[in-house]
């Protein structure tokens, strides 16, 4: 056990009022005179709660009067904004906000602009009281996030235009790091990233009587970890577990009022995320190691033992997380005749994605087709500028940098073009016939995952694709504490390790020392003395979407506050995330009570990226915060159902139709050392120049209405 002085103090405080308290308990108690008048028994009163003080967070107060007006793209904005009291990190604990002109009436002063709220005011189909709120979280790689130091529009139009107010806020990534200023070290990795953001959230409710904006109405979005985040913010609205970091942070817990302020956001968009630490080395085994026999996977070594015990718990875990379908049906994974888990309702439903993928992409795609390859650029939303310049823009001080375009596992290929859609289809029959498209029907099949992994999703990761057994991923890095950088995580893991040693002993190359690694460091503790395992479930959608989860009601109401709006997207043609951790979150989130909407697309022919069947990743976005706000939107009308009746004819027209192929898939770049969500991992052009409405058109692969 871990002991801070800090903890060794608490406890020693705790231990002497124990033992005050039990002393006072045994001491024998003196008998009351007699007396001849009834005595009157006196009512305990009861504690009075701690006065609230009502100026403790005036130092996050937004300044009305010192707004900045950038006159030609008609934008008020300011920078800088601390978010909490007692920030780690000044550079990762403030934020920016921009504000559409219409919203405010300013007027020039010293310090800047005065503004007050235009209450008549409308932008889009918004007005300052209904006005949603977009809040990016560029982590692709589960870098930091600065909040931005200089302005710029570039790239806001199309969130300001749509009526938004759009908010940048700084956080802390992967790893610690040093104050570029003091030169002081802050603590980094799970969960301060998702704490930071929370903070941030609270305080513009805390400012919510001088924002032209609804701030219930937070929507977050992000891409790989950036997803990740995303998506833990929509399950995780004011657990609980969080309350000792927001408060050793400084986060706002009162307005000025005094009325509690909350985290919860309103809606989550998530591309690619990687969720469920805690399952994501077994299911990158179970979808796509099992049918890998290289490498780590070749016949005869520990490690490949390793990967076929992986794969059996992964089924193990799917049939005890009560995962059910939009009908009902239970999601379960069944052994098949040569004892592979490659039956039951869960694989069915797998399957049929797989299969609607294909259906929607062939359907649509306009040829001759050109795929594109992989990009080595994470997607990055808008907002700072420094992060824009920057090639990789993704790391935090200290840490290294990221690979750029020639790092090693990245190859650069030109463009293949395949002329019709039987081309395409023989192409990826390559070595074998697995899809099949009937034109008539319009629909595609495809036989099996047996046959569908080796062509288009091939595993590019070794035995413990997340968990490295020498903890040199970016997870390992995420789970690091001020002390060790990096640490295992992953609990399936260590019980199989230990389970099964002296079989894997058999292996000359087998360690016995990782049984003892992974053991010491489940247990290892943070900074308030939180173990890995505590921490991983913290930031585990799951933990709070699923029946038994912290938003379930169990002794009264849960505080959990689980967003009602969500959308998952995941490119089906990479290697990075495992794809049936996404479905997973999908169906739980399907399933949830307090979710009124989910769309989920899953994308034939894109990677790692920001996938879309068609549009523009971003309109997209736009479209879909637009819908999920409802009434609270101006009645006009909406384009996306004046396109729902174009034919397919019209929309292949219309389409570029740009993604990733098989071919690019095996050129897929995760690099080895640091193979956890790499933005240098395949990552399709997003080429397409149908218009965001489309998306509409095509529908979710699963909606809950």
């Amino acid at each position: 056990m871990n002991l801070t002085r800090r903890s060794l103090l608490s406890l020693t405080g705790l231990g002497v009022a124990t033992g005050l308290a039990a002393c006072d308990r045994l001491r024998p108690q003196q008998k009351p005179e007699p007396s001849e008048e009834p005595v009157e028994q006196e009512v305990p009163e009861e504690p009075e709660e701690p006065a609230i003080d009502l100026e403790e967070f005036e130092g996050l107060a937004i300044d009305p009067s010192a707004w900045s007006y950038d006159e030609v793209n008609d934008c008020y904005y300011q920078l800088a904004l601390p978010y909490c009291l007692t920030p780690a990190s000044e550079q990762y604990g403030t934020y920016a906000i921009f504000v559409p002109g219409a919203y405010f009436v300013g007027e020039r002063g010293s310090r800047g602009f005065t503004c007050t709220i235009a209450e008549d005011a409308q932008v889009g189909q918004f007005t300052p009281q209904t006005a949603p709120v977009a809040m990016p979280i560029n982590a692709m790689r589960f870098g930091a996030q600065a909040s931005p130091s200089t302005y710029s529009y570039e790239g806001l139009s199309r969130y300001l235009e749509a009526g938004f107010v759009y908010v940048y806020a700084g956080f802390r990534g992967r790893s610690g790091g040093y104050e570029s200023t003091t030169q002081e070290y802050f603590s980094g990795g799970i969960p301060w990233a998702v704490t930071d953001l929370k903070a941030a959230i609270r305080c513009l409710r805390y400012n919510a009587g001088v924002l032209p904006c609804d701030t219930q109405r937070v929507f977050v979005f992000g891409c790989g970890g950036g997803g990740s985040y995303s998506a833990t913010l929509g399950a995780s609205g004011n657990a609980p577990s969080f309350d000792p970091y927001l408060q050793e942070i400084g986060a706002a817990t009162h307005n000025l009022e005094g009325a509690p302020l909350t985290d919860e956001v309103f809606g989550t968009a998530s591309w690619c995320p990687l969720v469920s630490f805690g399952a994501m080395d077994s299911a990158y085994e179970w979808m796509m190691g099992q049918f890998a026999t290289t490498d780590t996977r070749e016949s005869k070594t520990w490690t490949s033992q390793l990967s076929s015990d992986l794969t059996t718990s992964y089924a193990s875990y799917v049939n005890g997380l009560g995962l059910v379908d939009e009908e009902g049906v239970t999601m379960t994974l069944d052994s098949v005749d040569d004892g592979s888990y490659l039956g039951g309702t869960y694989y069915e439903h797998l399957l049929d994605l797989v299969r609607d993928s294909a259906t929607a992409f062939l359907k649509r795609t306009k040829f001759p087709y050109t795929s594109m390859p992989a990009s080595p650029a994470p997607p990055l939303f808008p907002g700072d500028p420094a992060s824009a310049a920057s090639a990789m823009g993704d790391t935090t001080e200290g840490e290294d940098t990221e690979e750029s375009a020639a790092a090693p596992g990245v190859r650069q290929v030109e463009a293949t073009v395949f002329e019709t859609l039987e081309s395409y289809v023989a192409y990826l029959n390559g070595n074998g016939r697995w899809l099949t498209y009937n034109a008539s029907r319009a629909s595609a099949d495809v036989t099996g995952l047996w046959d569908f992994v080796p062509a288009c999703r091939q595993a590019t990761r070794a035995v413990g694709a997340y968990d490295a057994l020498d903890r040199s991923g970016v997870i390992n890095q995420l789970f690091g504490t001020d002390e060790e950088s990096t640490l295992h995580f992953d609990a399936v893991m260590a019980e199989l390790l230990e389970a099964n040693h002296e079989r894997y002993a058999d292996d000359k190359a087998w360690d016995e020392g990782l049984v003892a690694q992974w053991n010491e460091d489940l247990a290892v503790g943070d900074t308030l003395d939180k173990t890995v395992t505590e921490r991983l479930e913290m930031v585990d959608p799951l933990t709070y979407l699923c029946p038994s989860g912290e938003s379930s009601e169990e002794d009264g109401e849960s505080p959990v506050v689980v967003a009602p709006h969500w959308r998952i997207n995941t490119g089906l043609f990479q290697a990075v995330t495992p794809l049936t951790t996404e479905v997973n979150l999908a169906l739980a989130a399907q399933a949830c009570d307090a979710v009124s909407d989910l769309q989920f697309e899953v994308v034939w022919a894109e990677g790692y990226g920001l996938a879309e069947r068609s549009g523009d990743a971003e309109d997209n976005l736009v479209s879909w915060i637009v819908a999920s706000c409802g009434d609270t939107a101006q009645e006009v009308p909406d384009e996306a159902e004046d396109e729902a009746d174009t034919s397919d004819d019209d929309v292949a027209q219309d389409e570029d139709a740009a993604g990733t192929d098989a071919a690019d898939a095996d050129a897929e770049a995760t690099d080895a050392d640091d193979a956890d969500a790499d933005g240098a991992t395949d990552e399709s052009a997003d080429a397409k120049d149908a218009g965001a409405d489309e998306a509409a058109e095509e529908g979710a692969d699963s909606s809950k209405q």
